[in-house]
């Protein structure tokens, strides 16, 4: 049993939690903070779920019209809606996939068995929409079938990968779903397959609320792909092409050093810090994606071969750009091209060629500051040092410089 249980205080969702896990001991309960956290997106249909269950105390005008609003959409869950006031006479008129359980208190019984019905009437749903011509067609991607993801639309491309939003079964939420070109043959050393896997070894194994969360990899019909965490609010480019404060600025630059400094101590780096990799949740956080280029350090000679460059020419540190040995402080350079551009407004070094732009990281100083950016000039200047040893030689002492501006006056 997989139930998504939403509500806008948690004492409710938890009372919801109790009374299911007496019934069904193993049930898997999902909660969304209704008001709290982000809204259901348009396209979540939570076909992953047995049923959704919405709990709302007077005044419940708000939650039942939430509730219609979902149970309208094509293929959603079945809803029980526990509205916990007594029954209005006359009771509304019965809604396709809603049933409304009235009451002070929760009646355990009379909810389990609203479940229960639900969840068969749900069941009933799949099993025709499996029999109906297509049906394959909705765990389409492109040429690859991969059951358990329903493709709601492709997003984007790349060189590797078609970039698809899809809604996960096994998750229960919109997901980004990366698929690999092909899974090459194990006689054959792929370089950009070899990428691909190492994202997920990468990112899976750093729970960090600054870095994006990955919920699957597998292999469907020769093709490997990857789901994970979806991010309706855009990317760090699109922000700043609004005017940004530069407190709003320091804390994005905190929040990716945070995220910097687990990655780098599992011995990781990233190589493509650009605003394009940092996403941005509704709730104003941002995490750090796209490890295609990252690489870990055993792993680099494998990998990267020998002088080859990679990554985006305006943020590369002087050493990357010039295919020199690099560590975890061409990515601190690389952060603070962002910090820049941020605060200043446009990037430091720009030019009509990735090697002009290049070469300026290297021998050409860094532009004059204006004089409303003098307290953070120190931080800026030291990021962008052309030499390692005069950078910051860790996140951890970035963040340490970072919370001593927050705090000077």
């Amino acid at each position: 049993m997989r139930l998504l249980v939403i509500a806008t205080r948690h004492d409710y969702r938890l009372l919801v939690r109790k009374h299911v896990e007496i019934e069904w001991p193993d049930v898997v309960v999902v909660e969304h903070a209704l008001g709290i956290d982000p809204a259901l997106d348009q396209d979540f249909a939570a076909v992953g779920f047995d049923s959704v269950i919405i709990v709302a105390a007077p005044p419940t005008a708000v939650a039942a019209n939430f509730a219609l609003g979902q149970a309208g959409k094509r293929e959603f869950a079945p809803i029980v809606l526990l509205l916990l006031e007594d029954a209005p006479n006359p009771q509304p008129a019965p809604a396709p996939g809603l049933h409304r359980l009235y009451g002070r208190k929760l009646d355990r019984e009379r909810l389990v068995k609203l479940i229960k019905t639900a969840s068969g009437e749900h069941r009933q749903a799949l099993a025709m929409l499996r029999a109906s011509p297509g049906f394959e067609n909705r765990y389409r991607f492109g040429s690859v079938v991969i059951r358990g993801h329903r493709c709601i639309r492709q997003v984007g491309s790349g060189g590797m990968c078609k970039i698809y939003l899809a809604e996960s079964e096994r998750a229960g939420t919109l997901v980004v779903l990366k698929v690999f070109s092909q899974v090459p043959d194990v006689s054959e050393r792929f370089v950009g397959f070899d990428r691909f896997l190492q994202e997920y070894e990468i990112v899976a194994g750093l729970k960090h609320k600054n870095i994006v969360q990955i919920y699957d990899l597998g292999v469907a019909d020769d093709h490997a792909y990857i789901a994970m965490e979806h991010f309706p609010a855009g990317d760090l480019r699109e922000r700043m092409k609004q005017p940004m404060m530069p407190a709003m600025a320091l804390k994005i630059l905190e929040q990716i050093a945070s995220a910097l400094e687990a990655i780098h101590s599992v011995g990781v780096l990233h190589r493509d810090l650009k605003p394009a990799n940092v996403m941005l949740r509704v709730d104003g956080s941002l995490c750090l994606i796209d490890f295609g280029l990252a690489k870990a350090n055993e792993t680099e000679a494998s990998l990267t071969g020998t002088r080859e460059i990679f990554g985006t020419p305006y943020y590369m540190s002087p050493e990357q750009g010039h295919a020199e040995i690099i560590d975890a402080r061409s990515d601190l350079y690389s952060v603070g091209v962002v910090f820049y551009e941020m605060l200043i407004g446009r990037k430091p070094f720009t030019g009509s060629t990735a090697m002009e732009v290049i070469y300026k990281h290297k021998r050409a100083d860094i532009p004059e500051i204006a004089p409303q950016f003098a307290k953070y000039e120190a931080l800026l200047r030291r990021l962008l040092a052309k030499a390692p040893e005069s950078r910051f030689q860790s996140a951890a002492e970035l963040l340490t410089a970072i919370a001593a501006l927050k705090n000077s006056v």
